[in-house]
C-alpha cells in the first residue's frame, strides 16, 4: 500500500517520489537475498548520496539538501520498508554527521560536511562499549592529549558500519570520570592501531556489520576534536534525541512492510471458501495493525515538527521510539501470524521484517531507558 503522506512542499513530493522510485529500482530487488548472504550494499548508500538523500537535513552551503526533519524521517521510512539496513544505515550516518554539523567549527564544517553528507564518506557513530551501553558516561576509551594532539586507546561495541565506515564519530575520555569528562572526535578510517573484530553474528540486519572497534595507541591531530573538550556527552545525548527520531521512522518503515505483505496475503488466502480478510479474526487484527503504525508515524512526525520549530523535542523523540519499535514488534509478530505456516519460511520476507523489528527496541538507547527518560520529565521539578 502506497503511504499518502501530507509533505509541506512539491520539492518534498518529488523526494518521497525520487525515493520510492530508488527502493523499486535499487532496493527492494537485492534486500532479501543480500540479506541471507551477509553482503553489505555499499554501493547503494553511494547513489543515495549522488541522489542528495544523505544529507538531507543539512544546510546547502556545505553539500545537504536544506530539508525539514519531518521531511527527512519519511524517506527513512520509505527506505527502511524496502530493506532496513539501509534505511537504519541512513539513520547512523545522520548522527554521525550531527556532531561535526551542530558543534564543529565553521573551518570543520567547511572542510569535513561536503564529503560527509555527499556520498563519498560513510559514517558510523561510536558511543557505546563492552561494559558501558545504556550508562554511556561510564566509557572508558581514553584520548590522551600531547603536544600535537591526541592518544587514543580503548574499544567500543555494538558499532553499525564498523569495518566499512569511512569515519568514526568517537565518544572518549579526555577528563575525569563522569560526564564532564567525555570528548567528541572525528577518526577518519585507516589509521594505524585502528582495527575491527569480527563482525557479530546477529538475529536480523545481517547485511549491516556491527562489530567492535579497537583503539591501539591511535594518533589524532587537535583538529579531530569537536566542539571543546568536555562537550562529549552533551554532544551525544543531542545526537542521540535525533537518533531516536530515525529509529521510529524505521520501525515505522518495516511495520508498514510487514502490514503491506500481510494484507495482500490474506486478500488472497482462501480457507474455508472464503478470503481470510473476510474472517473477523483476520481483519480485526489488521485493523489494529494499521491503527498502530498509523499513530506511531504521527508521533514521530510531531516529535520532528517539535525539532524543526527549534523547541525541545527530546522527550517526544523518546516516546516516538518506544512507541513505535514496541508497535513495529507487535505488528511484525502479527504478520507472521496472518501468513500461519508460510510466514515462518524465508520464502516470505514477513520472517525478516520480525528478526529485525526486535533490535530496534534495544539500538539508541533501550526502550527500558526511554521510558526512564519519559517518567523523570513528568516530575514536578522537570516541567519547570
Amino acid at each position: 500500500m502506497t503511504v499518502e503522506r501530507a509533505l509541506p512542499t512539491p520539492e518534498a513530493h518529488d523526494l518521497i517520489d525520487l525515493t520510492r522510485d530508488l527502493i523499486a529500482k535499487e532496493v527492494a530487488p537485492r534486500a532479501a537475498g543480500d540479506e541471507s548472504a551477509g553482503r553489505f550494499p555499499r554501493e547503494v548508500f553511494t547513489t543515495l548520496g549522488a541522489t542528495g538523500l544523505l544529507g538531507l537535513p543539512y544546510p546547502s552551503e556545505y553539500g545537504g539538501a536544506d530539508q525539514p526533519y519531518e521531511v527527512y524521517l519519511q524517506v527513512v521510512e520509505e527506505l527502511a520498508a524496502g530493506w532496513l539496513a539501509v534505511g537504519l544505515g541512513l539513520s547512523v550516518h545522520t548522527l554521525s554527521c550531527f556532531p561535526v554539523a551542530a558543534f564543529g567549527s565553521d573551518e570543520q564544517r567547511a572542510e569535513l560536511l561536503p564529503d560527509m553528507v555527499g556520498g563519498e564518506l560513510l559514517g558510523a557513530y561510536c558511543l557505546s562499549e563492552p561494559a558501558s551501553g545504556s550508562d554511556a558516561a561510564a566509557l572508558t576509551t581514553r584520548a590522551v592529549a600531547g603536544p600535537d594532539g591526541y592518544t587514543v586507546d580503548g574499544v567500543k561495541a555494538w558499532i553499525t558500519h564498523g569495518g566499512v565506515a569511512d569515519f568514526y564519530m568517537l565518544m572518549a575520555r579526555t577528563g575525569d570520570k563522569g560526564a564532564r569528562g567525555i570528548s567528541c572526535l572525528r577518526v577518519p578510517s585507516g589509521l594505524e592501531g585502528l582495527t575491527y573484530g569480527v563482525p557479530e553474528h546477529k538475529m536480523g540486519m545481517r547485511s549491516s556489520p556491527t562489530t567492535q572497534v579497537r583503539f591501539d595507541s591511535v594518533r589524532l591531530p587537535q583538529s579531530a576534536l569537536v566542539g571543546a573538550e568536555g562537550e562529549g556527552f552533551r554532544i551525544a545525548m543531542a545526537a542521540l534525541d535525533g537518533g531516536r527520531l530515525g529509529i521510529a521512522a524505521c520501525a515505522v518503515g518495516v511495520a508498514q512492510a510487514a502490514f503491506d505483505a500481510a494484507v495482500a496475503y490474506a486478500g488472497e488466502r482462501r480457507q474455508f471458501g472464503s478470503r481470510i480478510i473476510d474472517f473477523q479474526g483476520i481483519g480485526f487484527m489488521l485493523a489494529d495493525m494499521a491503527t498502530q503504525i498509523a499513530a506511531a508515524r504521527a508521533l514521530y512526525l510531531e516529535a520532528a515538527r517539535l525539532r524543526d520549530a527549534g523547541r525541545p523535542y527530546g522527550t517526544k523523540a523518546a516516546m516516538a521510539k518506544l512507541f513505535a519499535t514496541d508497535m513495529c514488534m507487535k505488528v511484525t509478530t502479527d504478520a507472521v501470524q496472518v501468513l500461519g505456516g508460510y510466514g515462518y519460511v524465508e520464502d516470505f520476507p514477513v520472517e525478516r521484517y520480525m528478526r529485525e523489528a526486535k533490535v530496534l527496541q534495544i539500538v539508541e538507547g533501550t526502550n527500558q531507558i526511554q521510558r526512564l527518560v519519559i517518567s523523570r520529565a513528568l516530575t514536578p521539578e522537570s516541567r519547570r
